[in-house]
């Protein structure tokens, strides 16, 4: 029974990192805010992934990483993909010991705003590392420190975490009814 699971979760985490790759590419709502962009939904294979286990977080994180270095992106954002085992990784494990704030309203949406902090500050290190270093696009540093890395890429990414996390929430309540997918997620009290 044991190795089925884990066929299971790794056939998952595949999947879930197939689709955290294709996403970037074909997702038509870009929210645009010179010089920074952001993909709705490109996070949720990540936090769907933190609801099953922190294995499958780590290597849909690693996955996606690898499909923007393969997709030829800017290295600044393959290392912003990158980051994102951080969060995914510490996020995982939080849910692990806590999964019942994932039925409760307000614990999760702290989590939420948490997980969004900690996946602005990795991205504002990325970004700010290159900012510094003179390796940015013009339209960096044109509209400021202040602007294009603290503002856009910094609270920008908080906001962008915490819709895509509702989303992620939003389908893994859906997937939780679907018999076999369910027991890949954590035990919350609701599906118990």
């Amino acid at each position: 029974m044991k190795r089925k699971q884990s066929v299971q979760m790794l056939c998952v985490s595949a999947l879930l990192s197939a689709i955290g790759i294709i996403i970037p590419m074909v997702m038509p709502i870009k929210v645009v805010i010179p010089p920074a962009s952001f993909t709705l939904a490109s996070h949720v294979p990540i936090f769907l992934a933190m609801m099953i286990c922190p294995t499958a977080a780590i290597v849909v994180a690693i996955g996606t990483t690898l499909g923007f270095l393969m997709g030829s992106f800017p290295i600044v954002i393959v290392l912003r993909a990158g980051s994102h085992i951080v969060f995914a990784l510490l996020g995982s494990l939080y849910l692990k010991k806590n999964p019942s704030i994932l039925d409760t309203a307000l614990p999760f949406r702290v989590f939420s705003l948490l997980i969004g902090l900690l996946h602005a500050v990795c991205e504002v290190f990325v970004v700010a590392t290159f900012y510094f270093g003179g390796n940015m696009a013009q339209s960096y540093y044109q509209s400021g420190f202040l602007n294009s890395v603290l503002l856009l890429v910094g609270l920008g990414t908080v906001i962008h975490s915490m819709v895509d996390l509702e989303i992620a929430q939003f389908v893994a309540k859906m997937l939780r009814k679907q018999k076999g997918i369910d027991s890949l997620f954590l035990q919350t009290q609701k599906n118990i």
